[in-house]
């Protein structure tokens, strides 16, 4: 053996070579085979799971979209039109869009809050963000959208807001006839006025039903004409600012019927944005307030003492001194100081010839009276804003001689106004309405309180108190041609429980044409002052020419002709 010797690797033959060629070729393709398998199953994967989003979008794209919820415009949310006596839109429905929004969709918060307020700039940031930082399906941003903001809200292309259509009340004459109308809320409900009253009617059920469709409601039509309530409101409005009074208020009753053609108390609200009509200075005073009257009471003391059959035209009373009674004094302004007849009373509007007539016919039979024309006890029309007059609660001599002139108690003008009317109509108290009525059915539900002749002494009176010459206090109310007739009433209010010097409460009742009255017009107002400085401001320098523009405006309106004659004055002949 030797040592050093070198290894030398011997050829492999040609079987060998072969076979690790084979060898290798079958690895290599076995390492090729399991590559394309994992390449296989990772399409294979890939394809399920882009086959199972695929498919989920079809379900998505062809399932109901998920429920949210949304306020629906139901049929519930229709109202009737109101009409005026002509057939006048008063109120009526339109369509308006509402934004709400879609919290779990909205995708920046604040983003979407500053957006929507370069449209909405008075839109609560914070109450806002609390909404929509929420899990809520839905949540209202704000009802009753215009067109404009609609359009403007849509061009921020902020998701997860969406409009719906709902209904609202729009009231064509604004404030013109706001506190007959009353209010609806938000959800088109009557929460005031005749709207209130219609809801009262059934409207509420039936909408409760799903029966109150806008096709199924029929127009409801009041008895205001509108062309009317428009001058009234017009009058009052100057007159308030002439006399630089704080309220003002009217009416006009149909006198055979009861119907309300006008009615108007300011300051009012537009219904249409009735964001000040809780204040307490809008409240309705012609049926909701209640006020000591004055000397238009002195109308229903000189009737109640007529009627009695104590009393007639012919007799006098002795106005000479003032009555002093129960630690107070009653006395005349301007008083004649001399004995007066029962015409004289009236027109020159003596306390102190009132009083006395009212102590002729005794305490039980003036309380009584007063019951029997209504003024005692709440109002009953369709408006429910009407407030329960006010009395002493045990009537005493003194409360019969103040109530005879108007004050130590109150009442409603309009259901004063109503009581007028049955003084010079034949005497029949008729329910005061704000829903037409035919002579008939004011006949079948009318009282009759004095005698056809009283009224017609009434009557005489009236005319008198206006007429040109006589020295009544109510001249300034009269008009060429209609024959106005009518009572002055100038009321010291109360402060701080005694009557003030400086502040009144003027009233003027009037009627026309007085020889066959067709309307009744009363008018307020509260703490007028003089027309300029240094003026007196009673009732016969403000709230009668207010009547008299009134009646001159509306008479024409309302089918009154004028009679520049002199035979309907001859009803003033026949009791002179």
């Amino acid at each position: 053996m030797r040592l050093g010797t070198r290894w030398k690797s011997r050829p492999a033959s040609a079987p060998e070579a072969e076979s690790s060629a084979i060898v290798v070729e079958g690895r290599r393709k076995a390492t090729g085979g399991r590559a394309q398998s994992r390449i296989v199953m990772a399409m294979a994967v890939l394809f399920g799971i882009y086959g199972a989003i695929g498919a989920r979008l079809v379900h998505l794209g062809l399932a109901d979209e998920p429920q949210v919820n949304l306020p629906q415009s139901r049929p519930t949310a229709s109202r009737p039109d109101l009409l005026d006596r002509n057939g006048e839109v008063l109120a009526t429905d339109i369509k308006t869009a509402s934004l709400f929004a879609e919290p779990r969709h909205i995708i920046d918060i604040d983003e979407a809050i500053e957006k929507l307020q370069t449209v909405l700039p008075d839109l609560d940031y914070e109450q806002t963000y609390r909404k929509l930082d929420s899990d809520a399906g839905f949540v209202w941003l704000r009802r009753q959208l215009s067109p404009g903001q609609q359009s403007d809200i849509l061009a921020l292309g902020v998701p997860g807001l969406g409009f719906r259509t709902e209904k609202t009340r729009f009231y064509p004459g604004g404030a013109t006839a706001s506190h007959i109308l009353g209010l609806v809320n938000i959800d088109n409900k009557g929460i005031a006025g005749m709207e209130k009253y219609v809801d009262d009617q059934g409207l509420a059920d039936l909408q409760a039903l799903g029966l109150a469709g806008p096709d199924t409601l029929k127009p409801v039509r009041l008895s205001i004409d509108l062309r009317a309530q428009y001058i009234l409101h017009d009058e009052l409005s100057q007159s308030m600012e002439r006399y630089h009074a704080i309220a003002a208020g009217g009416v006009i009753l149909n006198a055979r019927t009861g119907e309300v053609v006008a009615m108007v108390s300011l300051p009012d609200y537009d219904p249409n944005n009735p964001y000040n009509a809780l204040e307490k200075d809008r409240l309705n005073r012609m049926s909701a307030g209640v006020f000591e009257m004055g000397s238009t009471f002195k109308l229903f003391t000189t009737a109640m003492a007529l009627d009695s059959g104590k009393v007639d035209l012919d007799d006098t009373f002795d106005a000479t001194r003032p009555i002093r009674i129960g630690g107070f004094t009653i006395h005349d302004f301007h008083g004649k100081r001399r004995v007066l007849s029962v015409p004289e009373i009236f027109i020159y509007s003596s306390n102190i010839g009132t009083a006395k007539m009212a102590d002729v016919v005794g305490l039980e039979g003036h309380r009584a009276f007063l019951k029997k024309i209504g003024l005692l006890d709440r109002m009953q029309t369709e408006l429910p804003e009407v407030a329960q007059p006010t009395e002493p609660k045990e009537w005493k001599k003194i409360n019969s001689v103040t109530i005879s002139f108007g004050h130590g108690m109150a009442t409603t003008p309009l259901q004063t106004a109503a009581a007028a009317v049955a003084m010079i109509n034949g005497g029949k108290l008729i329910p005061p309405t704000f829903l037409p009525r035919t002579q008939e059915e004011a006949d079948a539900v009318a009282t009759q309180v004095i005698s056809p002749d009283t009224s017609s002494k009434i009557r005489y009176l009236f005319r008198l108190n206006v007429q040109k010459g006589t020295g009544g206090s109510g001249s300034r109310a009269d008009v060429p041609g209609y024959y106005v007739g009518g009572k002055t009433g100038t009321a010291e209010k109360v402060v701080n429980g005694r009557y003030s010097n400086d502040k009144r409460f003027n009233a003027f009742l009037a009627a026309y044409p007085i020889n066959d009255p067709q309307y009744v017009v009363a008018v307020v107002l509260d703490e007028p002052k003089g027309e300029k400085p240094g003026m007196s401001a009673t009732s016969g320098l403000n709230t009668a020419p207010t009547v008299s523009n009134i009646i001159r405006r509306t008479a024409p309106l309302l089918g009154v002709e004028p009679d520049f004659g002199h035979e309907s004055d001859a009803l003033l002949v026949s009791y002179r």
